[in-house]
Formats: structure tokens, C-alpha cells, sequence
């Protein structure tokens, strides 16, 4: 049993792992890595490389700012225009582009927008200036989802009334179910994120495995974790079989976190919402129940939100979606740099020309 963290790096059982992977693919086997963390490990360990050419590593929509819709990046930059309004995000949300502007061109002509780490840092805020109107932008999957929900309860336990959430955070089983059912996708397995699955347990992959004879490993993040669960996926593709394997189980359970669940269904619950590159999907978004309204940011501005454009030479979408590589884009690693980022994708420390541009092919 691996008990310590260098154990997982260990060079002579990574080699070992990928001459197994090498000796055992004889077919060509697309694998989606779906969470944003696991394509900056594979990137920065050089996994790509040990793995063999029968393997073909697919990048998904995992990073939860990437999948961002432009018109969510757009309602952003207005709410950030009106004045008294305050606005907090993380640090990759930062720099995205929207359709004319973005949130570090608007802080730049003077707009109060403020990188936090948690929304409990807007609580914060906005019991320290009741004159102005915090607005924290809830993005991320289920892995954040529940300590939004908590600010939500907090603030109605404080009787907060300048404190807003603009609800963008969104569910993987239906966007996952949307990516095996795509012509395009050619998708033969998938690598699920180790930091939901801690949240929702292993059940949410089930149908995707029932339903469409799809494969999926859950994994941890360390070389040794993704190299050992592409060999489970390789076995299994090899014996024309299909399984879900749990292959992080010192952080992921069956049933997940109850008690984050418990919290993230009381203040959410299930809404339409629009992923870059895959469009609507029915059902993958949260929304604010009826019950906490006075903390929707959607419900309780009012404000008119511009025709979105989207970069037309950026393909952004069609990256989240595994149908093209960042060395199919025109502009990666020229016009689109970390430093003048022309997409999503090129912005956040989890996209995949991020981690394409800082280590490589």
C-alpha cells in the first residue's frame, strides 16, 4: 500500500506503470481527462509521453472558468459597471474575456473588483461597508458549490442585505452524459475528477457506464495516480470491457459528503445552463431556491446585458470538448498568450493552453 505522498511520485513505479500501459495497448484508445487538475499533472509530468501512441489523451470540460459562457462573462463586466456594486471572484476569472472588455479592464477604469479566496471573505466585506453592494461570483463545480451555499445560509443568519451571489457554478453528470453521446467526441473512456467525486461519491458515473458502455476511473492527481488509472482503462478497453473503478479511494467514498450535499441542495437546485463549447445544458446548473432569493444576484438586479460575440479565431469550445488540441489553434502561443490571453482556455491555471503553453507538447 502507498501511504506517503512521495510515493506517488515515485520514479522507478511511474516507469513501471507506463511499460505495463505500453505492453498492454495494441489498439487506438481515446481517454478523456476531464478535471482541469489532472491535465495540468499529466502536462507537467510529461504523462503524455509515457503512455505510448495508442493512447490518445483527450482534454474536457473541467475547468470551471473555461466553460464559463461568454454572455455570463459579459452579465459580469455589467453588473461591475453599475455604481455601489463591489465585485469578487477568484484570481483565474480575473483576466477572461468577455465579448469588449473584461473584469481587469474594468478594475483599470476604476471599478471595485476584488480577487477573494472564499465567499466568506465577501461576507466579511460587506458587513465592514454597508454602503456598497458585494457581489461574489459562485463559479466552480461541486467541489465549491457547497461552501457558496454556506455563505448564502450565513448571510440570512446575519441579516446581511448587501451581500448578492451570481449563481455560475454547474454539476458534471449531465455535462459528462453530453460529452459520450457526441458523434464528435469519440470518447472510449473517461479519467472523472478526484475533487468532485470527494462531493458526490462514485454514483454519479454509473449511468454513463450503463448506459453507454463508457468506462470511468476516478483519480487522484499525482503521477502515480493518473498513470495506474490509465492502465485500468487500458485493461479494460484491451478485454473489450467497461467498468467504474474508483481508484482514488483515500478521498473518495461510495456516497460522497453528506453533509456538503445536504448543505448545497439546501440553498441550490437544479437549473438550465450554458457551457462554452457545448451550449445548453438542461438540468447542469444550480440555482438559487425561491427561499434565498434576496441573495440572487440574477433576481435582484436588474440589468441590461449586451449581444455576446465570441472570438471568432479563439477555439476555446471546441478544446473543452476533446474535438481539437491547442496546436490546432492559429493563434495559440502567439497572438494568445498567458500574458495577452485571447480565451478562457489560455487564462485559467487548470485550462488546457495553459498547461499546454507552460509545459509543452
Amino acid at each position: 500500500m502507498i501511504e506517503y505522498v512521495d510515493e506517488y511520485r515515485d520514479e522507478e513505479i511511474c516507469m513501471d506503470l507506463s511499460g505495463k500501459i505500453r505492453a498492454v495497448s495494441r489498439r487506438r484508445f481515446n481517454i478523456m481527462e476531464v478535471c482541469g487538475g489532472h491535465t495540468m499533472s499529466i502536462r507537467k509530468n510529461g504523462i503524455q509521453k509515457l503512455i505510448g501512441e495508442n493512447i490518445n489523451l483527450m482534454s474536457g470540460p473541467g475547468c470551471p472558468v473555461c466553460v464559463t459562457s461568454i454572455n455570463d462573462i459579459d452579465r459580469i463586466i455589467a453588473l461591475a459597471r453599475v455604481k455601489g456594486n463591489v465585485i469578487c471572484t477568484f484570481g483565474d476569472l480575473f483576466y477572461v474575456p468577455g465579448t469588449d472588455s473584461s473584469l481587469a479592464d474594468e478594475k483599470a477604469r476604476g471599478g471595485d473588483i476584488r480577487m477573494v479566496y472564499s465567499a466568506h471573505d465577501v461576507l466579511d466585506f460587506a458587513g465592514e461597508e454597508p454602503e456598497k453592494k458585494f457581489i461574489f461570483v459562485s463559479i466552480g463545480f461541486e467541489t465549491t458549490a457547497p461552501t457558496s451555499a454556506a455563505s448564502v445560509i450565513e448571510a440570512g443568519k446575519r441579516e446581511t442585505d448587501n451581500f448578492y451571489l451570481l449563481p455560475l457554478n454547474k454539476t458534471m453528470p449531465a455535462a459528462l452524459r453530453e460529452m459520450v453521446r457526441r458523434k464528435d467526441s469519440n470518447i472510449d473512456a473517461l479519467i472523472c475528477p478526484g475533487h468532485v467525486s470527494t462531493i458526490t461519491g462514485t454514483g454519479i458515473y454509473r449511468p454513463i457506464v450503463e448506459d453507454f458502455k463508457v468506462s470511468c476511473c476516478i483519480s487522484g492527481f499525482e503521477p502515480v495516480d493518473l498513470l495506474s488509472t490509465i492502465y485500468l482503462l487500458a485493461d479494460l478497453h484491451e478485454k473489450e470491457e467497461v467498468s467504474l473503478i474508483n481508484n482514488y479511494k483515500r478521498a473518495v467514498r461510495e456516497d460522497g459528503n453528506g453533509k456538503a450535499l445536504h448543505i448545497l441542495y439546501e440553498v441550490f437546485e437544479p437549473s438550465d445552463t450554458v457551457w462554452r463549447g457545448i451550449g445548453n445544458i438542461p438540468g447542469s446548473g444550480l440555482g438559487i431556491r425561491d427561499k434565498y432569493a434576496r441573495f440572487d444576484a440574477v433576481k435582484m438586479f436588474d440589468i441590461d446585458v449586451p449581444v455576446s460575440v465570441e472570438d471568432p479565431d479563439c477555439i476555446c469550445g471546441e478544446i473543452l470538448t476533446g474535438v481539437k488540441k491547442p496546436s490546432d489553434c492559429a493563434l495559440f502561443g502567439t497572438a494568445c498568450t498567458p500574458v495577452n490571453p485571447r480565451g478562457a482556455c489560455m487564462v485559467s491555471s487548470e485550462g488546457t493552453c495553459s498547461a499546454w503553453y507552460k509545459y509543452g507538447e
